[in-house]
């Protein structure tokens, strides 16, 4: 069988995003040794990590985590800009195996469903796939949880959050989500949101906040950068 693979790489070559070497295995975006140079905060399940910490006295989510930090300007930016910009749809399922990797031994392997954000219907035709659903379709094969991509729905179109501040952020996404309807009992639930990246948290809290406020359930938060 490695011939087969050999023989399919010689004429579908691919190059890691991050130094630009060949590489030599089908379905992988970086190289061994920029895989094992990634940022990666540590985070883990601490109850006081960075992420976790976004949360506090905003929104009751249980525990939030991040693969990697994410610096503007970085090799590793590479990584989120092939996946959302540029098409690079395997980049969100590798991605998202490294997060299950991650998680598979916390208390975040625990939760009963993956629930990725939402993207407006709009955005959704414009890129063809939504990012945080290929990352959470990854983080499934290796973590086993189950996908709900049809709990929560994005209502409104909002303009780029780029440039805005934390009460801004706030702001311009607090009626962005609605709960989708027929969607079963998850009172009692733990529910693990997956997003790209995260900032100020405002999309997640948002997020956060209509599961909340319909069930009795447990929210967990997961992405794959932190900046």
């Amino acid at each position: 069988m490695q011939w087969l693979i050999d023989f399919l790489m010689l004429f579908l070559p691919s190059n890691c995003l991050v130094c630009g070497k060949r590489l030599h295995a089908p379905g992988v975006i970086l190289c061994f040794i920029c895989e094992m140079k990634m940022p990666r905060t540590g985070f883990g399940d601490r109850d006081n990590n960075p992420v976790s910490k976004i949360f506090w006295g905003r929104v009751r989510v249980r525990a939030g985590t991040s693969l990697f930090r994410f610096e503007k300007g970085s090799a590793y930016q590479a990584l989120l800009h092939d996946l959302k910009y540029r098409g690079n749809q395997k980049a969100g399922l590798y991605l998202g195996r490294l997060l299950g990797q991650e998680l598979k031994n916390t208390s975040f392997a625990d939760c009963d469903l993956m629930v990725p954000v939402p993207l407006h219907r709009r955005k959704l035709k414009q890129r063809g796939y939504n990012q945080s659903e290929l990352i959470a379709r990854g983080a499934s094969d290796i973590t086993g949880i189950p996908i709900g991509s049809n709990l929560i729905r994005r209502t409104g179109y909002q303009r780029s959050q780029t440039t805005m501040n934390r009460q801004e952020r706030f702001e311009n996404m607090a009626l962005a989500f609605s709960l989708c309807d027929d969607v079963p009992d998850l009172d009692d639930k733990k529910i693990l949101i997956i997003d790209d990246i995260i900032t100020t948290g405002a999309t997640l809290e948002a997020c956060s906040q209509v599961l909340l406020s319909h069930f009795k359930c447990m929210v967990y938060i997961a992405t794959v950068s932190y900046a």
